[in-house]
């Protein structure tokens, strides 16, 4: 059963860029009405623009870094006094880091876990409520393939992730029989700016990857069915069932040649 977009609202984190942008473009042009949030007013602002022209969607825009605590609660406020009900969350604000044990910012693997686990879980259980009232609706929150096994030099990113894909299909099973859906969506590698900003510059020259707008698709199709998490890629899914099994031992260790970081030249900056 296709979900109900047009002059409906959405919500969308991490909207400025990569994955979240291409899902406003996306819903946008199913005919939903959209609230836009990340921490790049200019890049919101243009892809506002951009959708009015394309689709003439209204769009609605809130600045705001979720690793502060007080955002979700700020976020919430705000579109309530919009007066609109919400339709669709996609939660799909995340952040990682690939460094070693000595070389880890413990406030960076902190604030990883506010935005991913901590942010996703206030923003989904302040829009569930309303939704099951209504008997309609659904949040989508975004995981990855690494939520399928530990990542040696990535291990908070990918427990995150583990955090998203269970919590996830837990308030899928609630839910479910109400109208509502809860979806995980595990990505694989997408050509997106998150492996400049995890440290991993070169990652993408090294590994096929999707575009956003093929991710999103695969997002919206797995949604649409009313799926309880969803992979997209028929590779990445085959990787999803692979690494279960194989021995936990098996699959973190064979993780370490992929994101083990480079080791700074002597004198030179890491």
């Amino acid at each position: 059963m296709t979900a109900n977009y047009a002059d409906r609202w959405g919500v969308i984190t991490g909207a400025s860029s990569g994955i979240g942008a291409e899902f406003a473009r996306q819903l946008a042009a199913r005919g939903m009405h959209l609230v836009l949030t990340a921490r790049r007013r200019e890049l919101l602002q243009n892809l506002a623009e951009e959708l009015y022209t394309a689709h003439g969607t209204k769009t609605e825009i809130i600045i705001g870094d979720l690793s502060d605590p007080a955002e979700p609660q700020r976020i919430c406020g705000r579109i309530k006094e919009l007066g609109v009900d919400i339709e669709l969350l996609v939660n799909n604000a995340g952040i990682g880091d690939v460094s070693t044990i000595e070389d880890a910012d413990s406030q960076r693997m902190l604030d990883i876990i506010q935005v991913n686990i901590t942010a996703l879980t206030e923003l989904t259980y302040l829009a569930l409520p309303e939704m099951l009232d209504r008997g309609t609706g659904g949040v989508i929150n975004v995981a990855s393939v690494a939520a399928f096994q530990p990542v040696a030099y990535n291990g908070v990113y990918s427990a995150s992730k583990t955090y998203v894909l269970h919590f996830s299909e837990s308030l899928w099973a609630e839910a479910r029989k109400r109208g509502v859906v809860v979806m995980a969506f595990c990505p694989g590698t997408t050509h997106t700016d998150f492996f400049v900003e995890s440290g991993v510059p070169d990652w993408l020259e090294k590994h096929s990857s999707q575009s956003p707008a093929v991710a999103v698709r695969a997002a919206l199709k797995g949604y649409d069915k009313r799926r309880q998490y969803y992979v997209s890629g028929w590779k990445n899914y085959i990787l999803s069932l692979l690494v279960r099994l194989a021995t936990r031992a098996t699959a973190v260790k064979g993780s370490v040649k992929f994101f083990k970081p480079k080791k700074p030249k002597d004198g030179g900056e890491k």
